[in-house]
């Protein structure tokens, strides 16, 4: 298609990266990564699933330490970009690369979905077109083989990163464009990135993306499905879920960045948006996960079906289940069960100064 089919080299040891890309997501364990390895430093294993991957910036952690990793997620924009950033170990978008992806081109037709289903919601007009223009060249990139080249993927973050760095509170749960350009006071967001122009987001995260791939010597997988489901045995398995507070919603994950997803399924999208709503997202997919009535007992089968493992996992000390309920799960399985705290961590977009970061270990 008129990219370039630079395929990088394998970084040394010496030049693996120190920090996981920049990113803007819900829920990113980026400040609290190396105090969960900390934890993990007298546990002896190599083979570990991180369980509800989310960024991957655990699961890219694990591999700078050495380790042979699988990343899942049950949507597909982050396993996606995980296939890029964790599973992928020597593929780099070159300049030739990014210039093609941010160019229009004669010989391809681009379609116009996010122009004309999101005016006004999300980005401006000019936005949207960009959007589709560059999705498509994404999807361009290769010649048509079954799956995603790395290449892709990484173009892949870069575009999603772009568009989150566009978003106020970096998120897609409310119609609010308007708050980009009110001529009022901000107590938050980041209008700087808010103005950059969309190329040059885009420029900065592949350059970033371009930075974190390397190879630890081991074989990594990047799976989309849901936790229960993902193959093999592991020497530890990391759990991360959706957080269901005791009071009030619970994070939905596919509900704050159904933009994302549905540009990782563009051709599908259509079918999928829910139209009556005001913000076009994607018709709601009930997930255990998300409902106090279902949580603990979803907990209760993945430590089922990873009993052999060592179980690490991450959550917050408000949430439901709560820790003495999560230690008794997890004692139905394992012989000895430690929780460490983190203390207090205000996440983003939390009011509750009461929550902290806990980390329950079962071997």
């Amino acid at each position: 298609m008129g990219a370039s089919l630079h395929q990088g080299i394998t970084i040394s040891q010496a030049q693996i990266p120190t920090e996981f890309p920049t990113t803007r997501y819900q829920g990113s364990k980026s400040k609290l990564v190396d105090w969960i390895w900390s934890q993990l430093a007298d546990i002896e294993f190599h083979t570990c699933l991180d369980a509800f991957g989310g960024t991957g910036v655990v699961a890219h952690h694990l591999k700078r330490m050495g380790k042979c990793v699988t990343y899942n997620d049950a949507l597909t924009f982050n396993t996606l970009i995980a296939h890029g950033l964790i599973e992928n170990e020597a593929e780099h978008l070159s300049e030739a690369d990014i210039e093609w992806l941010l160019s229009q081109h004669e010989s391809i037709i681009y379609p116009h979905f996010v122009r004309d289903t999101f005016d006004g919601i999300y980005f401006t007009t000019d936005e949207n077109a960009w959007i589709d223009q560059t999705i498509t060249n994404i999807r361009a990139l290769t010649p048509s083989v079954a799956g995603w080249s790395y290449r892709q993927s990484l173009a892949f973050f870069a575009l999603c990163q772009a568009c989150i760095s566009k978003r106020p509170y970096n998120l897609f749960h409310r119609r609010n464009l308007y708050l980009r350009f009110a001529p009022v006071a901000r107590s938050f967001g980041n209008k700087t990135s808010w103005d950059r122009p969309f190329d040059d987001a885009f420029r900065r995260y592949a350059a970033e993306a371009n930075r974190a791939v390397f190879s630890n010597g081991q074989s990594h997988h990047a799976l989309c499905g849901d936790a229960l489901d993902a193959p093999g045995n592991y020497d530890l398995v990391y759990i991360d879920p959706p957080y269901v507070p005791e009071r009030g919603q619970a994070v939905d994950y596919r509900g704050f960045y159904h933009f994302l997803e549905g540009l990782a399924h563009y051709d599908a999208w259509a079918d999928t948006v829910d139209l009556t709503s005001k913000h076009r997202r994607l018709r709601p997919q009930p997930s255990p996960w998300i409902d106090r009535r279902c949580v603990a007992a979803e907990f209760d089968r993945l430590f089922q079906r990873f009993r052999d493992s060592t179980l690490v996992v991450s959550y917050r000390s408000d949430g439901v289940p709560n820790e003495a309920e999560l230690t008794a799960l997890l004692g139905r399985y394992k012989r000895s069960v430690r929780v460490a705290h983190y203390g207090r961590y205000q996440y983003a977009l939390s009011t509750n100064g009461r929550s902290g970061e806990m980390l329950l270990m079962g071997v």
